[in-house]
């Protein structure tokens, strides 16, 4: 028997809904809210490693996510020159086991949809614009108000709701969320047929431009700068600027560059950092996803660690009988230091290209890649 009956989840990003869905499938009762009116899928696209595709297999969304997304096995490394010339074609490794691809890329809106889907299918009760107002917890449970003037009670609260975490404010966590000195453009766009893998450029005006195909006829492309208050540009402004940055990358950046057109598919942000160091629960309420851990997407792998979370999240309620200090421990135990070195090995990665230091890139991979491999 599951060591909850009920259960409150916070926010619709990957955490939260895969955290919903492994409680659901075992019979658990899930509320799961989520503050935005339309779900929190926001942005172009996303690169999801191998091991992210495992934890997708495992909540039974693999063969619907792969219909909409883009798999592919090598990372190609082209050089900022005038013909945008290949330099070398790098075998990424399969993290989530031989029988899956190395990475997928694929739309956000569509992973959202597929994940809240699967939470609906086996019974999540989903709620958008609201969230708590309140947390009360006594001993055995939580009571929770919320924002459209319901009132209920469960057994755990799980927030995932996110860099800005609402659960974690008022849980009264302070924790520094700090800017590492990068911004990157994102655009979602059509995909030239050129374009079959991920692609990195380093140097030039830039830190780094890719692309990474995420459908039959769709990319997301990006390029990463040095951070900059962008914030008085509107739209048309931003696709100029993103635009004249792509300028210095060639060879399929060339067709890329003249299908962006649309304003209202730019965006800009920057780069940020945080890990919250344990314990991530305040009793029965507890932190997972960027609510305790964010990283730059030098490694790719901001996804892949959500679903980690929400995987041993839900294995260790439904696999014991009770909430109590072993069961944090041991979630404790799986998670923190792992989620801690990926954000350490992705801000290392920052640091190398802002300090144009020729840092031992392929080592680090290696190490953060073997490290993944292995199930959380």
């Amino acid at each position: 028997m599951p060591a909850v009956n009920t259960v409150l989840v916070v926010g619709s990003g990957l955490a939260g809904t895969a955290a919903a869905i492994r409680l659901a499938a075992a019979g658990v009762a899930v509320d799961l809210v989520e503050i935005k009116p339309g779900g929190a899928a926001i942005g172009s696209g996303i690169t999801l490693q191998g091991n992210a595709l495992r934890e997708l297999r495992a909540l039974g969304v693999w063969e619907r996510a792969l219909e909409h997304g883009y798999p592919f096995d090598v990372t190609g490394i082209r050089a900022p020159d005038p013909h945008g010339s290949l330099v070398a074609e790098i075998p990424d490794a399969r993290t989530g086991g031989p029988d899956l691809p190395a990475a997928m890329g694929m739309p956000r809106p569509d992973l959202a949809r597929i994940l809240l889907e699967r939470a609906a299918d086996l019974g999540v009760k989903i709620r958008t614009g609201t969230t708590f107002t309140e947390l009360e917890q006594h001993g055995d449970g939580v009571a929770v108000t919320c924002s459209d003037g319901s009132a209920w009670r469960y057994d755990l609260v799980v927030g995932a709701d996110g860099v800005r975490s609402w659960t974690r404010r008022a849980l009264g966590v302070n924790l520094e969320t700090r800017a590492v000195g990068m911004g990157i453009w994102r655009a979602f766009g059509p995909r030239p047929a050129s374009v079959t893998r991920t692609d990195l450029y380093y140097g030039g005006p830039s830190y780094i431009a890719g692309y990474c195909p995420t459908g039959k006829d769709s990319l997301y492309a990006y390029i990463v700068e040095e951070a900059q208050d962008r914030s008085g540009l509107d739209p048309a402004a931003q696709l100029a600027v993103m635009r004249e940055l792509a300028g210095a990358y060639h060879g399929p950046w060339d067709e890329i560059r003249d299908a962006l057109t649309d304003p209202g598919r730019v965006n800009y942000t920057w780069f940020e950092t945080h890990v919250l160091p344990a314990p991530w629960n305040r009793g029965r309420v507890v932190l997972i996803g960027d609510a305790a851990h964010t990283c730059p997407p030098t490694l790719a792998q901001g996804g892949a660690q959500a679903l980690e979370d929400a995987a041993v999240l839900g294995e260790l309620l439904v696999g014991r009988d009770a909430v109590d200090q072993d069961l944090w421990d041991a979630f404790h135990a799986r998670r923190y230091e792992r989620a801690r070195a990926v954000v350490d090995a992705s801000n290392q990665l920052c640091r190398w290209l802002i300090e144009h230091e020729r840092g031992d890139v392929p080592g680090l991979m290696r190490s953060i890649a073997a490290l993944v491999s292995r199930p959380a």
